[in-house]
Order: C-alpha cells, then sequence, then structure tokens
C-alpha cells in the first residue's frame, strides 16, 4: 500500500457517518437547547461584535483585546479554505456541497460560541506570566479530568486532538497553494522563490510571539475581507442574470447529487454532503477547536462575551466569504470546467474581471494564508505549553525550537509537490485527514461538557440581556470554583 493509498483509507474512517453526524448533531444540539440562539438574537450578536470591534479592551481579565483575538482566529480561518476549499468542494461534489456548507456553519456558529466559551471558562495564566493559555485540551483536563472524575482518562482525548493537529503542522499547505496562485500569476517569479519570501515573511511576524501576531491580523484581516468581498460582490452583480440558476442548482444537487457535466465528473449525494461538511469545517474551523485556544487569551468579564464573536467568525468566514467565492465560481460557469482548487477560482475571478481579477486572487490567496500561518503558530504554541506545563529550559526550548522551524514543512511541501507532480487532490486529502482527528476528539469532549456551556449562557442573558434572574452565586471562571473549593 502506498502512502496516498493509506491515507484515502484513512480518511474513509475518520470522515465517515459518525464524524458527519457528530459535527452536524453537536451544532443541532445546542442550536435546540439554546432556543435557537444564534437566530432570534443575530441582531444582538452583531451589536456586540461587529458594531462594537472598534472599542478598547473591558475591564476583565487576558492579555488581548476581543478584537485582536477574533482577527487572529479569523485570519486562522479565512485561508486556502476560503479560496480553494470551497472551489475544491464545487469541483468534487458539485454546487449542491455549498447547501451543506451553509448548513454546517448555520449550527456550526452555536458549535464555536460554545467552544470559545469553554475555553475562556477554564482557561489559567501561563506558568511564564505572559498570557493566559486555554483551549479544548484545558476543557478536557480540567472538564473532564477534574469536574467529571474521570482522572487521567482524559488524556486520550487530549492526545488524539494534540496529534491530530500536529498533523497540520508537517502536513501544511498555506505555503503550497500561495506558491501556486502567484506562480500562476505570475509564472517568472517561481514557486521556490515565492515560497522562500512566503516563508521569510511568516518568521518576522512570529517572532514577536502573540502580541506581533494579534497586531498584524488586527490591520490586515478587515482590509483583505473587505477587498475579497467588493470584488467578489462586482462579479456577480455584473452576472447578476446566472444568480437564480445558480441558487436552483445548489438546492436540488444537495438532495440529488450532481450529474456529470462539462469537466465535471458527476457526484453522489453522499458525496454532495461530506465535500460539504469537510470544507466548512476547514474554512470555519468550526467544532476542529483550534481557535479557542486564540479566543482564550482576550480580556473579557464575561466567557460568552468572546463566545458571541466565536459566532460572528463562523458567520463571517463562511456565509460571508465562502458564499462569496461559490456564487463567483457558479455565475461565472466555470465550476464545471475541469479546474479546482485555487486555480478554478483564480479562473473564475479572471473570467469576471479580466487578468485583474487574477492578480487580486493572488493577492488575496497571499495574505488569508498569511493570516492562517501566523495564527496557527500560537495555536502549537498553546498546545507545546499545556503539554510541558512546568517551567524548565526543555520547555523554553521546545517552544524556541518551534518557531526556529516553523515555517520549514510549509517550504518542503512546496518543493516536493514541486518534484513528485502529486497535485492539489493529494493535498487536500492529507488536509481532511489533519481536520477529520482533532474536530472528533474535540465534538466528544464537548458533548459531555454542554451543560457547563449552558449554564453561562443562563447566567450572561440574566446579566446583560435581561432574560431571567441573576444568580449571585454562580461561578463565572473554573479556577474561582477551585479556589472556592479549596476553602
Amino acid at each position: 500500500m502506498g502512502f496516498f493509498d493509506f491515507i484515502d483509507q484513512a480518511n474513509a474512517i475518520v470522515w465517515g457517518p459518525p464524524l458527519m453526524i457528530l459535527l452536524l448533531g453537536v451544532g443541532l444540539i445546542l442550536t435546540v437547547t439554546t432556543g435557537f440562539f444564534q437566530f432570534r438574537h443575530f441582531g444582538y450578536i452583531m451589536k456586540k461584535t461587529f458594531g462594537s470591534m472598534m472599542k478598547s479592551a473591558g475591564s476583565g481579565e487576558g492579555t488581548i483585546s476581543p478584537w485582536e483575538a477574533v482577527t487572529v482566529a479569523i485570519g486562522g480561518a479565512v485561508g486556502a479554505g476560503n479560496i480553494g476549499g470551497v472551489a475544491s468542494a464545487i469541483a468534487v461534489g458539485g454546487p449542491g456541497a455549498i447547501f451543506w456548507m451553509w448548513l454546517c456553519a448555520l449550527v456550526g456558529m452555536l458549535t464555536k460560541m460554545a467552544e470559545v466559551t469553554l475555553a475562556l471558562h477554564y482557561r489559567q495564566p501561563d506558568v511564564w506570566g505572559d498570557r493566559f493559555v486555554g483551549g479544548p485540551t484545558y476543557y478536557m483536563q480540567k472538564g473532564l479530568g477534574e469536574e467529571k472524575g474521570w482522572g487521567g482518562l482524559y488524556k486520550i482525548p487530549a492526545l488524539i486532538f494534540g496529534v491530530g493537529i500536529f498533523i497540520a503542522f508537517f502536513l501544511t499547505m498555506q505555503c503550497y497553494n500561495t506558491a501556486e496562485a502567484i506562480n500562476s500569476t505570475f509564472p517568472s517569479l517561481g514557486m521556490i522563490p515565492v515560497a522562500v519570501a512566503y516563508s521569510l515573511a511568516v518568521y518576522v511576524i512570529i517572532w514577536g510571539g502573540l502580541k506581533s501576531v494579534a497586531s498584524y491580523a488586527g490591520k490586515l484581516v478587515p482590509f483583505m475581507c473587505i477587498l475579497y468581498t467588493v470584488f467578489g460582490l462586482f462579479i456577480i452583480i455584473r452576472n447578476i442574470g446566472e444568480l437564480p440558476v445558480a441558487f436552483g442548482m445548489i438546492f436540488s444537487n444537495a438532495f440529488t447529487g450532481t450529474a456529470a457535466t462539462g469537466g465535471f465528473a458527476g457526484a453522489t449525494v453522499a458525496v454532495v454532503i461530506q465535500q460539504g461538511l469537510k470544507r466548512a469545517l476547514y474554512s470555519n474551523e468550526a467544532g476542529w477547536g483550534t481557535s479557542p485556544m486564540v479566543h482564550a487569551t482576550a480580556v473579557v468579564e464575561h466567557p460568552i462575551e468572546q463566545g458571541l464573536w466565536g459566532c460572528f467568525e463562523v458567520f463571517v468566514d463562511t456565509v460571508v466569504v465562502c458564499t462569496i467565492t461559490a456564487l463567483t465560481i457558479m455565475v461565472t460557469g466555470l465550476w464545471s470546467s475541469g479546474l479546482a482548487g485555487a486555480s478554478l477560482t483564480l479562473a473564475a475571478f479572471e473570467s469576471g474581471i479580466g487578468y485583474v481579477g487574477r492578480v487580486i486572487i493572488a493577492v488575496c490567496t497571499f495574505l488569508f494564508a498569511m493570516t492562517t500561518s501566523t495564527g496557527w503558530f500560537t495555536y502549537y504554541d498553546t498546545l507545546l505549553r499545556h503539554a510541558f506545563g512546568e517551567d524548565s529550559a526543555f520547555r523554553r526550548g521546545i517552544i524556541f525550537l518551534l518557531k526556529a522551524t516553523y515555517s520549514i514543512p510549509g517550504f518542503l511541501a512546496v518543493f516536493l509537490t514541486i518534484n513528485s507532480g502529486f497535485g492539489s487532490s493529494r493535498v487536500w486529502a492529507i488536509v481532511d485527514l489533519s481536520t477529520g482527528v482533532p474536530t472528533f476528539a474535540n465534538l466528544f469532549a464537548m458533548l459531555f461538557l454542554l451543560k457547563t456551556f449552558l449554564g453561562l449562557l443562563k447566567d450572561y442573558k440574566a446579566r446583560y440581556m435581561g432574560i431571567g434572574e441573576v444568580d449571585p452565586e454562580f461561578v463565572l471562571w473554573y479556577e474561582d470554583k477551585k479556589k472556592l473549593a479549596a476553602k
């Protein structure tokens, strides 16, 4: 059995019915048990996030502002998945995959809200005193191991989660996607020189740690999202007559599959659903457990306060940015051209507004990938801080090694891809494995902590939304619970 045969078989297991049911099921359970919170209180969510994004940090504890935290998280999520991932979903699963991507995002708004809230609730100051740390491995340890009485058994999902996340470290595709997009637009540059420049730029940003990444993301993320959205909408409006047809195909093909047409090979309903869920997860990361690790550093007075930003993050990433990509590809008629990944999105933008469209996508791919790579550095940093908890020379050495070698796997991916010629479909197969494994572990843990999230939401609604009565004895932070229990 070859390496890629193994990857394909592993994906068939990981991305089988259990994970797909779990991915949609957790979101649906949260949606129902919260009384459809993301829909009934959508205006409130937007007011507390988009409406206050330029306000300074509140009076609570934390390391960076809520806005900086969410821009790092959005930067980490808005990347190859929005440009190449959506295109791949359509190229493999057909237009119907977009419906399942939307559904996954709409219920995923609550999934992201819950995992961010749990990350805040169970967070703690790092032993170095430079920042707060939190995320899935922390709420597995404290929520499952301590509160639920699992003891050392929490280490099983925590280990699966950590190993799954680090697959993406060794098999990252951000540098590859960037080099491919820029090289296709400016062939004279070559993929290797682009990969070198990209790698060096990443080093410059991550060397200053979390605050450097946050500062960079806070300035760049709004600009790149607006740039991409404006030009995407321009193409859609120019082809407005094709929009009803596009929506018709999205909804009809979601439940019937898609017949072969043009360069499109056709897809069954199962493939349509699977592609939609895969690319939604890779794009917005709802349930993956990644962005909670940076959200946990935010200055907030209540865990739900940052959880609302999780809702906003998924909405912007998938409902806005991914939809722009999908509709651009659909209305230009290139979805069945036989192209896939970033090449398909590049072709769609070029078809819509000429060569300048290709240039815009190349620039956006570079910016999106940069924010993803630098944002993910904070995730790896958090995991290693937890794994090697006590201050030691070894812990400091491991973190330094992470910084020093961070861009090397991405560069090697470009080099090996060029010389092996295995193509983008193989790259996405590896990506699917690196998303599915940690997501399964994270969602499994979340199922046992839903009551904690619902309790925090109930308290927030009473304190800040005037819904229900405030319980004066309710404790917001797990570390405070431990202190009270110890008295």
